[in-house]
């Protein structure tokens, strides 16, 4: 080990060069595409983390008082850790563009024509000297805080113990002063866009839509993202002209999160409305879960109206103003909180019905929605009079039943593909491969997951910060890079900005989900009378048209 004092402009030099690793490392593929801005702070974060990790491994190795190498042998200990270091720093970067290429091309992108290697330099250069003027300041307290310690405890137990102070004031202030604020800016500026209340535009005229006279929904309450759920999507005409056969006009409830108080409130409001509305005289009602905005995929509600010629009821119920990724760090709770109330309220009262004479009953949700909606299907109250199914697109890694039925997998599945036993229960399915991969036949309850491999929504693995995830072991999905590999540290934030970045790509890849597999999945869940390939081939191609961006070409 080197002499302490050996530095390069102020910089420890092991330290240094071990983030110049995690700066190489930094450079290589992962699942989505990023930009030279910001492949540029991720680089000058994983620096930053490196030079920290090495500066705890050269203090670690003060502490317990191993040899350290002093003058001209410690420079030439020096030198040669720098030469390869240095070469697979420059290494990397030539082939940073490339990379990112072949990114691109596995998630339908052409290739970027300049990746402004310079730029990001500079970029990573910033953020690492702005995160090591975090690293000094906290150094400051923790000196300040053992040099007081000094005078009444031992040096070694006065160290200890002003690192423990230091660091958990750092997380106090963090966590409740800059987190708090950042997470309360957020959910104002959300829900200011929710166009609430006075800001709302006129209520319907018709008593069909929710908050519309006498409707139970307050209008002004149900948010942007309700009304467009309520207001969008086929009516009668549009499934007829399609179908040829007679249809209806699609039943859809939606209750905005300002609706009411608490949970149980919000879901007694969306059956009421349902009940107004006749919904359990329909065919098929589906009790869906939106995003954390509030959002709801028409890519995945519009086609199975098509499919049940519009005899359909939907219902949802909002629970968070802000992005998925927000929601699902600070509104976790309340998520599941309300769909748990949604699907118990609606369930309950529809076990209530004659069997014979009840809608068919589906659960569904995309991303947060999935991962609530999962949530909420209590299998020990349904066992005995179960639902007919379920289809939860993307849903996120922390899912407990996702990961239930992945790990249920056959063994020579794959992990991001799995097959579970026959298939009687459940399925997987990608936007290369579908629900009929399974030998069996579907059992009376049918449930069914949609999910992308170059997904990170549904791919990140917090134990990456140490061990390559299971689906890194294994061949890549053809919408993953081959070039992709494991790295200590560096994979776990690269999944981190994946996430960050999820919805940045073609419909068909990463977390942007298409109304085309959407088509095919409720295909599979829902099985459509008298529905055919040809049915679903029209309803893609129209899909084209209805939903813009919903399908692949």
């Amino acid at each position: 080990m080197t002499h302490k004092n050996t530095r390069l402009f102020g910089f420890a030099v092991l330290p240094l060069l071990l983030g110049l690793v995690f700066f190489s490392a930094s450079l290589t593929p992962s699942l989505i595409p990023r930009p030279w801005i910001v492949q540029g702070a991720l680089a000058g974060l994983v620096t930053a983390i490196g030079y920290v990790i090495g500066q705890l491994v050269l203090a670690a190795w003060r502490a317990i008082e191993l040899p350290r190498l002093s003058g001209r042998a410690a420079v030439v200990a020096h030198v040669v850790v720098a030469v390869p270091v240095v070469g697979l720093w420059i290494n990397n970067l030539t082939k940073a563009a490339d990379w990112q290429d072949s990114i691109r091309t596995h998630v339908g992108l052409e290739p970027t024509e300049e990746f402004h290697i310079f730029a990001m330099l500079g970029v990573a250069l910033a953020v690492f000297l702005i995160c090591f003027a975090i690293g000094l300041a906290v150094q400051w307290i923790f000196d300040i805080l053992r040099r007081r310690l000094y005078r009444v405890m031992p040096m070694r137990t006065a160290n200890a113990l002003g690192l423990i102070l230091a660091t958990a004031l750092v997380f106090f202030v963090t966590r409740d002063g800059v987190i708090r604020w950042v997470f309360e800016a957020m959910d104002q500026s959300y829900e200011a866009a929710q166009d609430l209340f006075v800001k709302a535009p006129p209520a319907p005229d018709n008593p069909r839509i929710p908050g519309g006279p006498g409707s139970f929904v307050d209008w002004g309450a149900m948010g942007q993202p309700g009304r467009d759920y309520v207001l969008g999507g086929p009516d009668a005409e549009a499934i007829s002209d399609f179908t040829g056969r007679p249809a209806k006009d699609p039943i859809r409830v939606y209750v905005g999160r300002a609706q009411a108080q608490t949970p149980e409130e919000r879901a007694k409001v969306a059956l009421e409305e349902l009940k107004r509305l006749g919904a359990f005289e329909r065919k098929v009602l589906i009790v869906a879960s939106p995003t954390g905005t509030g959002w709801l995929d028409p890519g995945g509600h519009d086609p199975v109206e098509y499919m049940h010629d519009g005899d359909i009821a939907t219902v949802a119920v909002q629970y968070s103003y802000m992005q998925s990724p927000f929601a699902l760090i600070f509104e976790t709770q309340t998520g599941l909180e309300q769909a748990t109330a949604t699907m118990q309220t609606v369930y309950r009262y529809w076990r209530t019905l004659p069997e014979d004479d009840r809608p068919e009953f589906y659960a569904h949700g995309i991303s947060l929605g999935a991962w609530s909606s999962m949530y909420s299907f209590d299998i020990f109250e349904i066992v005995n009079d179960p639902i007919q199914g379920a289809l939860w697109t993307g849903p996120p890694f922390p899912s407990a039943l996702w990961n239930k039925a992945t790990s249920a997998r056959n063994p020579d599945s794959p992990y991001v593909l799995p097959l579970v036993g026959s298939g009687a229960l459940v399925r997987f399915m990608s936007q290369f491969d579908g629900l009929d991969r399974d030998a069996g036949p579907w059992g009376r309850l049918r449930i069914a997951y949609l999910q992308y491999a170059s997904d990170p929504i549904v791919f990140y693995e917090p134990n990456s910060v140490w061990r390559a995830p299971q689906w890194m072991r294994e061949p890549p999905a053809p919408d993953v890079s081959p070039e992709m590999r494991f790295m200590p540290v560096v994979t776990q934030f690269q999944l981190v900005v994946d996430m960050i970045l999820a919805l940045a790509v073609p419909p068909g890849y990463g977390h942007s989900y298409s109304a085309e597999d959407y088509i095919d999945a409720w295909v599979g869940v829902t099985a459509p009378a008298g529905w055919t390939e040809a049915d679903a081939t029209r309803l893609k191609e129209r899909c084209g048209v209805e939903w813009g961006l919903g399908c692949r070409n």
